[in-house]
């Protein structure tokens, strides 16, 4: 108890770097950290308005019960703060792997359950718990590298989050998708998340963990981002199975563009069906039908 109280009231000399270079490098995680959280919202809404449609309602659902759920998690980290770096390190290491696999998990959900919208309120639930408990802990950690006024300490959390939410949020439309695509980009940010977390704690605040925390902190990180990395791999083999079972086995050409995705099905001309973003807009069997309304209007 006495080690406890004195890791929360300074005792600076444990740590490997100086107090200055030790506060950079908790704000510069909390930079990544919030980037990263940022896009498994992002990730969220934009996967939810493809597989469900009604791009107003699931951004509403998901900010707002995210939002909800940050509330709680900076609750429950109350608890945490008497061992702020382990907790920590262990919250990144599950936002990271319940954050990096929610675009793979909900996709699976659609394609054989055909149902995503519980599995997007969850992922919603669980990924802001996860994020609400950090900024407690860290407000701990960096009060332990170097003692400051708490006002002072939030105004710094508070800037290096925002600015990390807002290179997060141009990175998603403009690099993680283009580059990546959904699902990929998904992984690749929860192997960064966990990356981040697991190298402030392990190296910032080594001092602070027991020897059976540090190895639980390394065997945490190390299968999360191994699970990642799995998965990205596995990537391109899960989406031909989705595919398959979303639109069976006649799909001859699945393109995804910068604006939408593009699926053609069909083996012979009658049966020939246009999808895009997952919803049937051309079907060869209602050929008539177009071919009434608008060509012999013009006859």
């Amino acid at each position: 108890m006495i080690d406890q109280q004195m890791s929360l009231r300074g005792g600076a000399a444990r740590l490997p770097v100086r107090p200055r270079t030790g506060r950079f490098l908790v704000l510069a995680a909390v930079f990544v950290c919030a980037a990263c959280g940022l896009v498994y919202e992002l990730e969220l809404v934009a996967l939810a308005s493809y597989l469900i449609g009604d791009s107003v309602t699931q951004a509403s659902v998901v900010l707002s019960v995210m939002v909800f759920a940050m509330g709680i998690g900076s609750l429950l980290a109350k608890r945490l703060r008497c061992r702020a770096a382990v907790g920590f390190g262990m919250i990144e290491a599950a936002l990271a792997l319940i954050g990096g696999s929610s675009a793979l998990v909900l996709y699976a959900s659609f394609a054989w359950l055909g149902d995503s919208q519980y599995a997007l309120v969850g992922f919603s639930l669980a990924i802001g718990v996860l994020i609400g408990a950090e900024i407690p802990l860290l407000m701990t950690l960096i009060q332990r590298v170097d003692r400051q006024d708490a006002g002072g300490a939030v105004a710094d959390l508070f800037a290096a989050d925002y600015v990390g939410a807002l290179v997060g949020g141009l990175a998603f439309p403009f690099l993680l998708l283009p580059m990546l695509g959904q699902l990929t980009g998904a992984l690749f940010t929860g192997a960064v998340n966990a990356a981040a977390g697991g190298a402030l704690v392990l190296w910032v605040f080594r001092g602070d963990l027991s020897a059976r925390s540090r190895w639980l902190l390394v065997l945490a990180n190390v299968s999360v981002i191994a699970v990642l990395a799995t998965a990205t791999v596995l990537v391109d083999d899960f989406e031909r199975a989705a595919r398959r079972a979303v639109y069976g086995d006649q799909v001859r050409v699945a393109v995804q563009t910068g604006v939408q995705e593009v699926v053609v099905t069909g083996t012979d001309r009658d049966s020939l069906g246009l999808y895009l973003d997952g919803r049937l807009r051309v079907s060869a069997r209602d050929e008539y039908r177009y071919h009434e309304a608008l060509v012999h209007p013009a006859m």
